[in-house]
């Protein structure tokens, strides 16, 4: 009984320096979500009727306003997005130099972009910003994920991943929420100072002990395991086990080509084909156009009032979604949560088809209950879930390649599925480019269900202790 008793307060201490890593690192995946967050009321300021006053235009002079068309404002929510595959790009190299490093070096980079945008004089001055933003918010998503995968419990990695969300999402709502008041410019400055306060917490975390050990620094690794478990606890046994895999999967890596194949290009595949639905569901959209679609379906409703509600609601669902990945499993939360949103995408073009032409509001409480059932279905299942794979379902060895490669596939499929709205808006109408989008979710539950595996309570491959090298132990 005394035993058990300080195992669970041993698991317990584990748990809050664990979850103490989380928070180091909470104000990469916050600033992130701010930068998401920011295109919707941002492109609604800029789209703004001009000031005029003795029949002359006042965009061009007065300081706070940017005049710009729709196509201006798509490349303006997508370039991010195209930054972003070429941070996924660099983010094999970046991985090498280790993961509290680069969170570190990242953050004034990510801050500079946002000024840039604060002092823009032009449109091609927030291509510019928007590009380079992208690529830092990819590189800190990456890290920030394998971070956590790689400091983590199996049966914490599920919740502790999804803090990742949970940040974003509050950065997101706190962005639909300052928007509504703040112009571009002031809401751009908000931005700018959130990875500034990534530089300070960041500096109070380890770094991963799988990092460590792989790159041959096995004091810190020890030092680190000591800082994640305890002071009191025995580390040996845990950094044996981490020497012993990596050293045999550097063993594979060099001495047979064959490996190569099932565990690098098998977890691209699933992990880039899972992206590819996660960002055309719709979802991408909703957060990117947030207040120029709820202006068009809305009467009555304040379109930045419902852009506050939904990001509130997909905050609440990704404190959720941990949980129900630990309980319920990945694979069947996908399935669940992907027909649920084909069913409300398919609701909500049929509410758009309907009244197309009115905005009376009578109804307004119709399709906005479809949109907050969507977005909560989206925050529990593949949002989380599919980053989530990306740093279960790679080995050690090729985990910076792989997510390197996934998360640039991921952000190329973003850009595409940003950019591409307001053109599938202007040949299907808004309700024709929401029916596609439900008939792709539709598509992702039958390809969860058939291709993808089930990763729940597996221990990432460097902690798993290989009855097969134990025996070609004895045998020798």
């Amino acid at each position: 009984m005394t035993s058990n008793l300080l195992l669970v307060q041993e698991e317990q201490r584990n748990a809050y320096a664990q979850i103490l890593a989380v928070l180091g690192v909470a104000f990469g995946p916050f600033s992130v979500g701010l930068s998401k967050g920011y295109t919707s009321p941002a492109l609604a300021s800029m789209q703004a009727a001009p000031l005029t006053t003795n029949n002359t235009t006042t965009a061009s002079t007065t300081p706070g306003l940017l005049q710009i068309s729709d196509q201006e404002g798509s490349w303006i929510a997508s370039l991010s997005l195209l930054g972003a595959l070429f941070g996924g790009l660099l983010s094999s190299q970046v991985l090498k130099g280790g993961r509290k490093t680069w969170l570190l070096m990242l953050s004034l980079p990510f801050s500079g972009a946002w000024c840039l945008t604060v002092f823009a004089t032009s449109v091609r001055m927030i291509y510019f910003s928007a590009f380079l933003a992208g690529i830092c918010s990819a590189l800190i998503n990456i890290i920030s994920q394998i971070y956590i995968s790689e400091i983590s419990r199996p049966e914490l990695r599920g919740r502790l991943s999804a803090c990742l969300k949970i940040f974003s999402h509050v950065g997101m709502m706190v962005s639909f929420l300052l928007g509504a008041w703040l112009d571009w410019r002031q809401l751009a400055l908000v931005c700018a100072s959130a990875p500034l306060m990534l530089l300070v917490t960041i500096q109070y975390t380890p770094e991963t002990p799988s990092y460590l050990v792989y790159s041959g620094q096995l004091d810190r690794a020890a030092k680190s395991l000591i800082w994640l478990k305890g002071e009191d606890t025995d580390v040996s046994f845990e950094l044996e086990t981490l020497e012993t895999n990596i050293r045999l999967m550097k063993e594979q890596g060099t001495g047979c080509k064959s490996v190569i194949l099932p565990q690098l290009v098998k977890p691209v595949i699933l992990t880039s084909v899972l992206m590819f639905f996660n960002r055309f569901s719709g979802a991408m959209a909703f957060n990117f156009y947030a207040v120029n679609i709820f202006s068009q379906v809305f009467g009555d409703f304040n379109p930045h009032l419902v852009a506050v509600v939904t990001a509130s609601v997909q905050l609440v669902a990704s404190t959720a979604s941990g949980v129900l990945a630990d309980k319920m499993g990945r694979k069947p939360l996908l399935i669940s949560s992907g027909f649920i949103m084909a069913a409300t995408l398919t609701g909500f073009g049929l509410y758009i088809y309907l009244n197309r032409g009115t905005t009376t509001g009578a109804m307004d409480i119709l399709p906005l209950l479809l949109i907050l059932v969507f977005e909560c279905s989206c925050s529990v299942g593949i949002q989380p879930i599919s980053w989530l794979m990306v740093g279960e379902l790679f080995p050690l060895e090729y985990r910076a390649a792989g997510s390197s490669l996934t998360t640039s596939i991921s952000y190329a499929f973003a850009f595409f599925g940003v950019k591409t709205f307001v053109d599938l808006k202007e040949s299907l109408d808004l309700f024709g480019t929401f029916w596609t989008y439900a008939g792709i979710c539709a598509l992702g539950c039958v390809y969860s269900g058939i291709f993808l595996p089930e990763t729940r309570e597996k221990p990432l491959h460097e902690m798993e202790v290989r009855m097969e090298c134990l025996g070609s132990k004895e045998s020798a």
